[in-house]
């Protein structure tokens, strides 16, 4: 529930702060909202502002939400050994070292975040830590860390923000023409008021949907090319070996907001809503050397 909670109050923060800027743009501009103009500029600003503040804030807000307790000192044998292993993949992929946490969760699941190459964080759950063998947590780790050293946040957040983009602008575009086609003289309002208003909802909704299936099919090649960098870190056979105990795991339960950056996935419906390749296709792919 906390979770939730900080992750509503943020983006209607958010949304506040966009709301007053836009409001102050279109003021000393002159541009009508209800122009090409105007439909352009509020897609820009909510969405890819919102996507690249996102990716600013992922850091803090992963530590927030999956209460990671970062390591600074190495408390025991454990937390050393993933000090170092991930010191070594850092160095070998040529990124500066990301920060270290852990998080309690029965799951074995772990996932990398942060807003760059070099400020990022690797965190993974004590399930993973004590459920896995050191050379599969090793593969885990370097499928992580691949993820950061192949720019995957920003690229991911890029991708979302320019789909937003569109959804937004032309859910506008549509809003208006039959918000404008169904009003009347007396309504005195340009863009139709409350027929605007409807109709841009309903159309965010709707493309939003089918947007997210490009979103989730560039987050399922992600994971191909972290599984090869992982192997190409750690192993092959390790890299296999972890996904194969992943297999027999219990499914994710990470947040929403965070789910797409674990290793392992939440099964759906249908494959194209999947932020992650199922782990037969991942362990097929690594066994043909793709």
């Amino acid at each position: 529930m906390k979770r939730i909670v900080l992750f509503l109050l943020t983006n209607l923060a958010v949304m506040l702060v966009f709301s007053v800027v836009l409001s102050i743009l279109f003021s000393v501009l002159g541009i009508d909202y209800h122009s090409v103009a105007g439909y352009a500029m509020v897609a820009v600003v909510f969405g890819m502002s919102g996507s690249l503040i996102s990716l600013q804030m992922s850091k803090m807000m992963a530590k927030k939400t999956m209460g990671l307790q970062v390591i600074d000192q190495p408390r025991d044998e454990n937390e050393a050994w993933l000090m170092d292993t991930v010191a070594r993949q850092a160095q070998q992929a040529g990124i500066k070292m990301p920060e270290v946490a852990v998080y309690s969760a029965p799951e074995m699941n772990a996932f990398a975040t942060g807003p760059s190459k070099n400020n990022s964080l690797v965190a993974v759950s004590t399930g993973l830590m004590y459920g896995m063998n050191r050379d599969e947590v090793e593969a885990v780790l370097a499928h992580e860390v691949s993820h950061v050293a192949n720019g995957d946040m920003v690229t991911m957040a890029l991708v979302q923000g320019v789909v937003n983009t569109f959804v937004i602008f032309i859910a506008k575009m549509i809003a208006g023409v039959v918000s404008g086609a169904l009003s009347n003289d007396e309504e005195g309002e340009q863009g139709g008021g409350m027929t605007f208003f409807v109709v841009d909802l309903i159309l965010q909704i709707v493309f939003g949907m089918l947007a997210s299936l490009i979103v989730m099919y560039f987050s399922r090649q992600r994971e191909f090319r972290a599984d090869s960098g992982g192997a190409a870190l750690a192993g092959r056979e390790k890299m296999i070996a972890a996904l194969e105990r992943l297999r027999h795991g219990h499914e994710s339960t990470m947040p929403a907001n965070m789910a797409a950056f674990g290793i392992s996935g939440k099964k759906t419906m249908s494959e194209l809503l999947m932020t992650h390749p199922p782990l037969e296709q991942r362990i097929d792919a690594l066994r043909r050397g793709a």
